[in-house]
């Protein structure tokens, strides 16, 4: 079965495709192609003008439409520049975009509810391709008590389970996570969670910082040549999220709009304050990993690119050896495109992909809807 996952994370930066030919399972499983494309820069502002802020409701439901028809070219354009027939891929799973995850519960109208919203409308994409779609992972997981994140785990530990060698796979997208699997691991033996901010507040800096001229800081060379406001970083690091126990989810709710001008209005320099949050991003990668005994640390996402931040882990994190998944035969950019193509593919075989030692559910469920 040929199936095209589609992943668009918390960084905005735009979308991903792989395309992946299961023969047989997900354990035997090969990447054919993948694909990523910017968002143009009005749909991203448009998207940051609706996640976590107060917006119309007319702005979500366009959006929603409009994702739909993105999400699609991506998939058509991955296919033709690859040269793979569109009709012989027969499954899409699509992350969507999340403009809200709130995964603990919250006082709501007399209720307890934690809830979460991705949107890229599933029948846009299944009818310009005429290819079914399996969409909205999150929210099974969140009806059986789990905080709906985060869901990668599954396919980490079938990339990178190693008999011998317990490793931690470390995403750095938007948000960091990270995946403990320790030797000769069982799917049950797995924890995961979000460490905190990942790529999303150093981006905002830089858009700051040169006018909206670049939206990411380029191997790091802005935050190596700043100087870390040392005072501002121990105060943000006594945030009690990082030393919580997981299960537990970050995102833009707790690091967006807010969270930046929080540390603008310090007056700290724009440039200091990209080296302080690339810090702040490496110190709290360094407390979630320090809860495990790892031989090895296996990045992928858009931080892979960051080698100022993969040189700062390496340097707290030593002896454990830093590396990056391409080394280990996944591309950096692919992996979360590749895992919600496996994600769609159990979900389609009826099996359960979510693991509750990492979302806190208290079951296994079958993630995603599907529309025909």
């Amino acid at each position: 079965m040929r199936v095209a996952g589609v992943m668009s994370g918390t960084s905005l930066d735009g979308i991903d495709v792989a395309i992946v030919d299961f023969a047989g399972g997900v354990e035997h499983r090969e990447l054919v192609a993948s694909y990523g494309v910017a968002y143009p820069r009005a749909v991203r502002e448009a998207l940051l003008g609706v996640s976590n802020t107060a917006t119309h409701t007319a702005e979500i439901s366009r959006l929603n439409f409009v994702l739909g028809e993105l999400y699609a070219e991506a998939v058509i354009e991955a296919c033709e520049k690859n040269d793979i027939a569109l009709h012989s891929v027969e499954l899409i799973g699509c992350h969507g975009q999340t403009i809200f995850h709130e995964g603990s519960p919250v006082e709501y109208l007399g209720r307890k509810v934690a809830s979460t919203l991705q949107i890229g409308e599933a029948a846009v994409i299944a009818e310009r391709t005429q290819i079914p779609v399996i969409s909205n992972f999150r929210e099974r997981d969140m009806a059986a008590g789990g905080q709906g994140a985060p869901l990668v785990p599954y396919v980490d530990y079938l990339l990178f389970r190693h008999e011998e060698h317990p490793r931690v796979a470390l995403n750095i997208g938007g948000i960091a996570n990270l995946t403990w699997i320790p030797a000769a691991a069982k799917p049950e033996d797995l924890v995961a969670f979000d460490t905190g901010p990942g790529n999303m507040v150093i981006d905002a800096l830089v858009v700051r910082m040169t006018d909206g001229e670049y939206d990411f800081d380029q191997e790091g060379e802005i935050a190596r040549g700043g100087s870390i406001n040392f005072e501002l970083l121990d105060k943000l690091l006594r945030d009690p999220y990082y030393e919580a126990a997981p299960p537990k989810s970050a995102g833009r709710e707790q690091y967006g709009a807010a969270f930046v001008q929080s540390l603008v209005s310090t007056g700290t320099s724009l440039q200091d304050l990209i080296a302080t949050a690339t810090e702040l991003t490496v110190r709290s990668i360094e407390a979630g990993v320090a809860k495990f005994q790892a031989a090895q640390l296996i990045i992928s996402g858009g931080g892979a690119h960051n080698r100022f931040m993969r040189q700062r882990l390496a340097r707290v994190l030593d002896p454990i050896e830093v590396t990056i998944s391409s080394e280990h035969g996944v591309d950096v950019d692919s992996k979360e495109a590749i895992a919600f193509a496996v994600l769609a593919y159990e979900s389609y075989h009826r099996k359960t992909a979510n693991l509750p030692s990492a979302t806190g559910a208290r079951r296994a469920v079958i993630l995603g809807k599907l529309t025909p």
